[in-house]
């Protein structure tokens, strides 16, 4: 069994946005820039949001974070984000979910405009993914695909099977995978008999925030399996959706939680954005 070490590779790839990110700017004078929306007082969007401020900070991204409060209104929100949109110094725009109840997720998402879309959520990218075509990707799927590529694990003709089918990792995890050359296997809350699609997996992905999902009976040996997912034990420990003790003894890789997928995610962010800087005229 050999760990997909996320953590190892996000630092390489931080320190490789670091050095574009110094050449851009010593070239054509552009310092990328993120806008981050914060509404509420979820202690948890807070925490990620000041990991990725962090994470800019480090590799020389200009980010400003927009904090407003749970009972903001629709139109304020809306209004925000047509002015980042509108700001030639920003290049990414993120908005941090979820978003209060009263607040039209969809609506804000779309708001946003699609080249600084650099989390993948726009319908002009999740079709720009489905198509097969170039645009920005959600930065979790992108992450895994990425990490796969690092241990140089080709997905082409491989049996995947993909648990969780939301918009953020689900879905488009399974188009990266179609587009790859994967025959792919999407499970969901509604699916039956979960183990008789895992069982055939030669790659195994999983997403649904439910610790211990999947268990060593519901993997064939040398699967490899990626654990999207990340819960919190009574103790304050974070673990995944797999149960790793059981499955680090039949898989051929398997990501740890934390250290996995976790810290790819920030680290496509970061690689998003300076992508968007790029194409800045």
């Amino acid at each position: 069994m050999q760990l997909l070490d996320g953590k190892a590779l996000s630092k390489k790839i931080k320190n490789d946005v670091g050095r574009d990110i110094s050449d851009l700017k010593q070239e054509r004078g552009i310092v990328p820039g993120l806008a981050v929306l914060l509404v509420g007082n979820d202690p948890a969007s807070h925490v990620y949001v000041g990991m990725k401020k962090k994470a800019c900070e480090d590799v020389g991204i200009y980010s400003i974070t927009h904090e407003m409060p749970e009972s903001i209104g629709q139109d304020a929100i809306i209004d925000t984000i047509k002015m980042m949109n509108d700001n030639p110094n920003i290049d990414g725009i993120l908005i941090q979910l979820p978003l209060p109840s009263h607040i039209d997720t969809t609506q804000i998402l779309e708001t946003v405009a699609p080249h600084k879309d650099v989390d993948g959520f726009h319908p002009f990218n999740v079709g720009r993914l489905s198509s097969g075509l170039d645009g920005f990707v959600p930065c979790t799927p992108l992450g895994v695909m990425r990490l796969l590529e690092e241990y140089k694990l080709d997905v082409k003709g491989m049996n995947a099977v993909v648990v969780g089918a939301s918009n953020i990792v689900g879905k488009p995890m399974a188009s990266l995978l179609l587009n790859a050359g994967a025959t792919v296997d999407i499970c969901h809350i509604h699916t039956k008999n979960l183990k008789a699609h895992t069982i055939h997996a030669d790659i195994l992905l999983v997403g649904v925030g439910k610790r211990n999902l999947i268990t060593d009976d519901m993997v064939k040996d040398d699967a490899i399996v990626v654990d999207i997912g990340i819960n919190k034990t009574d103790d304050g420990k974070l673990v995944g959706d797999c149960d790793y003790n059981g499955l680090s003894k039949k898989a051929s890789f398997i990501t740890p939680v934390p250290g996995g997928v976790g810290p790819m995610t920030i680290a496509m962010l970061l690689s998003n954005t300076y992508k968007s800087a790029k194409k800045r005229k």
